[in-house]
């Protein structure tokens, strides 16, 4: 027995006949679905939800599915997209895909086709997410500095300057990433457990509070000070660089 979830792909389709024959078809290939008839509704359903894929028309009733995928990626929410439209245009299919949709897909398509374009769009984004190991850092990211010494995502290790290397785990790496990538800005303890843990994990600031208390112990031990990244009571934390460079 396929004890495996059914992957989960959000319609977003103002055209609900289309859409329900789409869900079906979708059924029998062994997916779930989500139908959306307008922007507003699939933004707040993805707010609170997983899913795996989106097939997003580009003609809504209250925007255009170009301004919903550029909006639900400035919110942190990355579910690959396929791209369902009746124009043909090369002009448009060129967008899509340079704003970082997955496919394109013209009306009318067949079904099997669909269903296998996203099972190819679904194993990519297995393959893609290998690496990662929090929902901000993977495996293969450069090595970079914090505070006097040198994060190495790659060996999930802290290189101090006494030359000794301590392991770290996976969401003090993306702690340390989320860091580094925002200096000199404070950044809330929601902005910080969203980007590292995803933006629907239920994680409590007091867990995120431990692994900062890690993060602080471990630079001690190598006779560090992290001066640098300071907390702000009530609010969340920040990294000033600024503090960080050495007198002259």
């Amino acid at each position: 027995m396929n004890n495996q979830p059914k992957p989960l792909i959000v319609i977003i389709e103002d055209d609900n006949d289309l859409a329900t024959v789409i869900a079906t078809h979708l059924e029998l290939a062994g997916m779930q679905s989500q139908i959306c008839n307008e922007a507003a509704h699939a933004t707040r359903y993805l707010k609170s939800n997983f899913a795996n894929l989106l097939l997003l028309d580009v003609h809504l009733p209250d925007s255009t599915g170009f301004a919903l995928m550029d909006d639900l990626r400035k919110s942190g929410i990355n579910t690959p997209v396929i791209f369902l439209t009746g124009e043909n245009a090369e002009l448009k299919k060129v967008k899509a895909l340079d704003m970082g949709g997955d496919d394109y897909i013209t009306k009318p398509f067949s079904y099997p086709e669909l269903i296998a374009r996203i099972n190819a769009v679904l194993r990519r984004a297995e393959t893609i997410n290998d690496s990662k190991i929090t929902q901000n850092a993977t495996t293969t990211d450069e090595p970079f500095s914090f505070c006097g010494a040198e994060v190495n995502p790659q060996r999930l290790e802290v290189q101090f300057p006494d030359g000794a290397a301590e392991s770290i785990g996976r969401k003090e790496l993306g702690i340390f990433s989320y860091l580094a990538a925002h200096p000199n800005s404070v950044l809330t303890r929601k902005n910080l457990i969203h980007s590292v843990w995803g933006i629907h994990a239920d994680v409590r600031s007091r867990s995120l509070d431990q692994y900062i208390v890690k993060i602080r112990d471990l630079y001690k031990r190598h006779d560090l000070t992290l001066d640098a990244f300071r907390t702000v009571h009530g609010v969340g934390y920040i990294y000033d660089i600024e503090d960080s460079a050495p007198e002259v």
